[in-house]
Formats: C-alpha cells, sequence, structure tokens
C-alpha cells in the first residue's frame, strides 16, 4: 500500500480579484425540496476546492431552506458563485451579503 498524495492547494487563488479583501460571505437559498438540491448547491464551492465554513438546511413544505457561510472569498468570486446557484433551476431566490455587514438587504438580492 502506497499513500496517495493530493497537490490540492488549501484555497484556489482567485485570479480575478488575486489583490482583493477576503470576506465572510451569507448565502440564502430557498429552493425546491428535491432531493439533489443542497448537493448541487454545495457542489459550486467543491469545484472550487472551497469548503463552507457552515452549513445548514430547513424544509418546510416544498421549499428548502438553505444558509451557507464561507470565509476566504473576494466578494467578487461570492458574488459569481451565487449567480451561479440562482442560476440552478430548482432555486426560487438567492440573498448574498457579507456576514459583518449590519444590514445584509442592503448588498444584494437575487431573485430568479
Amino acid at each position: 500500500m502506497h499513500a496517495v498524495e493530493t497537490a490540492y492547494p488549501a484555497t484556489r487563488v482567485d485570479a480575478w480579484a488575486a489583490n482583493s479583501s477576503h470576506c465572510r460571505a451569507h448565502y440564502h437559498i430557498v429552493a425546491e425540496a428535491e432531493p439533489d438540491v443542497l448537493c448541487r448547491v454545495l457542489n459550486y464551492f467543491a469545484l472550487q476546492l472551497l469548503t463552507p465554513t457552515q452549513v445548514s438546511a430547513n424544509r418546510e413544505a416544498d421549499l428548502l431552506s438553505i444558509d451557507i457561510v464561507m470565509t476566504g472569498l473576494s466578494w467578487h468570486r461570492a458574488q459569481v458563485i451565487g449567480e451561479k446557484i440562482r442560476n440552478l433551476v430548482s432555486v426560487c431566490t438567492l440573498e448574498l451579503w457579507s456576514a459583518d455587514s449590519e444590514r445584509p438587504q442592503a448588498l444584494a438580492a437575487m431573485a430568479q
């Protein structure tokens, strides 16, 4: 048996905003309660070699409410990931704000 070493970096470099300061992004997503929707949402972070700091999901009737907190992203990168999530067919609404801000609604609200 041989140990397999991976060459993955701890975090992926943000080529579009390499000099931007990082923020704590909070995503609030409301989606149809389908069995694979949570996996599809989290996959956008996994594809970027990112692991969210916090994830919570609650189902009420036919809707799934998902909250994700992600650290170490530039605001631009957080918005790009948010747009990709918003474009999923099952996603009804997505709100994105800096988790450090006092008024989350003022920064960005995206709806399909």
